[in-house]
């Protein structure tokens, strides 16, 4: 091989990503509901851009999970099936144990004090969007205290689709959500900070899995 191989020049942030960004704070934050149609020319003319970065955010956004765009269709908000919504609980639910485990082993009284200040902040949720981003930034919390790389990457390659998730466990109820979901957390972060392995695997399965159950009765047919 050559010792001078011809490496193509970094592209910069660019245009797409920022479209990218927008679009997908606007289904984060209840703006576009799911299974809603994105039409590029409706989204070029809101944010004055041409169709073709409109275009290049949306295949963006279908790579993380968040769209489905379809040949001489329109793009549309996904909606996650019954299947969809099983295995993102199997795999984070995987990863979810690991990180616990490690964040237990090695986390530093730093990175839980950082936990906790994100769960303090979900007594001042306004709404339950704002509490679901709230909810997302506790679990990035805990992935980045696992102090584990390949463990984070692989959080991150789901995360946007467990957004939507919790997106849909808000449009099948909201009672009650506000004031649980922070005391959830609150028991979480009082697990991790005792080093409680175990009790903390049992509360994090149970948290995940009050909304998996909310989720699944909602969509099953009998």
């Amino acid at each position: 091989m050559s010792e001078h191989v011809a490496v193509a020049p970094a592209r910069r942030r660019g245009l797409a990503d920022e479209v990218a960004d927008r679009i997908r704070d606007a289904i984060f934050s209840g703006v576009y509901d799911l299974g809603a149609q994105l039409r590029e020319v409706e989204l070029s003319a809101a944010m004055g851009v041409s169709r073709g970065p409109v275009r290049e955010a949306l295949r963006l956004l279908e790579r993380e999970g968040l769209v489905r765009c379809e040949w001489h269709r329109n793009t549309m908000v996904t909606t996650l099936s019954p299947e969809d919504v099983a295995e993102l609980d199997s795999l984070r639910g995987a990863l979810e144990d690991l990180a616990v485990r490690q964040v237990v082993a090695h986390a530093s009284d730093e990175d839980l004090a950082s936990i906790e200040k994100t769960a303090d902040l979900m007594d001042r949720a306004v709404d339950e969007h704002e509490m679901v981003g709230l909810d997302i930034a506790f679990h990035d919390a805990v992935f980045e205290a696992a102090r584990h790389r390949r463990l984070v990457e692989a959080w991150q390659s789901i995360r946007c689709q467990v957004h939507l998730f919790l997106l849909t466990r808000i449009n099948v109820s909201t009672e009650g959500y506000l004031a649980c979901i922070p005391r959830e957390h609150r028991e979480l972060v009082t697990a991790l900070r005792a080093r409680d392995t175990e009790t903390a695997l049992e509360l994090f399965a149970a948290h995940r899995r009050h909304a998996f159950d909310l989720v699944t009765a909602s969509t099953d047919p009998s």
